[in-house]
């Protein structure tokens, strides 16, 4: 009788085995990621949290021109300061076209971003935000 038991339950586990196997494997050739090839790193986040600022800002400065707020690009993220306030400053390399379109402007573009915070435990409250400080012209027109 030990004999049976034993043998019955060596063949539950087996069969258990094989259906949860199979059923892993069946969810996941139906679950597609995304973007299979993409790979993101922390500047391209901070780059997608501060380009609409900075985007409207390169208008602002350029507006009477032609290619105005069209074909700026970014350089480099130069320099990230953390403040006692729980935000960020962040200074950004940025190329804008110049009138001939073989040169470009470089300019050095500061911005702040304050990510929500509402805790007394850090003495922070404060909601999402995000503008320039600062916005230099690198190279002259």
């Amino acid at each position: 009788m030990k004999k049976v038991i034993v043998f019955l339950t060596f063949l539950m586990i087996i069969a258990t085995n094989y259906y949860l196997v199979n059923a892993k494997s069946q969810e996941q050739k139906e679950i597609k990621p995304y973007a299979e090839d993409w790979y993101v790193t922390p500047e391209d986040i901070i780059w997608d949290i501060i380009f609409p600022v900075i985007d409207k800002r390169v208008i602002k400065e350029y507006g009477g021109k032609d290619n105005s707020g069209f074909g700026w690009g970014k350089q480099r993220i130069v320099d990230i300061v953390y403040n006692n306030n729980h935000s960020y400053d962040i200074s950004i390399r940025i190329q804008v076209p110049d009138n001939n379109p073989l040169k470009y402007i470089e300019d050095l573009v500061k911005v702040r971003v304050s990510p929500p915070c509402d805790s007394p435990k850090i003495n922070c409250k404060h909601s999402f935000s995000v503008e320039v400080l600062e916005y230099k012209h690198l190279t002259q027109e």
